[in-house]
């Protein structure tokens, strides 16, 4: 409490971060509506598209009913999207929905992401030329209040890597 009262942030507590998550969960972080990023038809042809924008392919790895996957879309990457025009996509953990692959074979989602060994949602990549990552991933959502400097650093990286 003193620290908030001298103006600092709070500690980050188990029960703050809970209360986080849920309100970016509840819709509270940046309003009601919840934001959407697409599912590609295609990664290759969506990774194409970014490179000819100059800018890496983002991809979120997400999972169905995970709180921290909205609040990471919700807060940071939708706003991403509509805002620079980054492009940004979606695959789902666990749904047989299905992309074609940066190698031109069709398979699930999750197919997708278990090649790439992605454990966590959320899990951020950022692919390149010749579809290979050009920043580390940002896995998981553990401290939200320095997450966007974190998606920040990374997408510099991933730029400045492009070329």
């Amino acid at each position: 409490m003193v620290q908030a009262a001298l103006g600092q942030p709070a500690p980050l507590t188990r029960r703050r971060f809970a209360l986080l998550a849920l309100a970016a969960n509840c819709g509270f972080a940046r309003g009601a509506a919840a934001a959407t990023l697409p599912a590609p038809e295609s990664l290759a042809a969506e990774l194409a598209q970014a490179l000819r924008l100059g800018m890496p392919l983002v991809v979120m790895a997400s999972l169905d009913g995970c709180p921290f996957c909205k609040w990471v879309r919700d807060s940071h990457l939708a706003p991403l999207r509509m805002e620079t025009g980054q492009p940004v996509v979606q695959l789902d953990m666990r749904r047989g929905e299905s992309v074609i692959g940066f190698d031109g074979m069709r398979r699930s989602h999750d197919e997708v992401l278990r090649s790439w060994r992605v454990q966590a949602a959320p899990t951020v990549l950022f692919f390149g030329r010749g579809s290979r990552e050009v920043a580390p991933r940002l896995a998981g959502a553990s401290i939200p209040d320095f997450y966007g400097a974190y998606l920040d650093e990374r997408l510099r990286a991933a730029r400045g890597n492009l070329t």
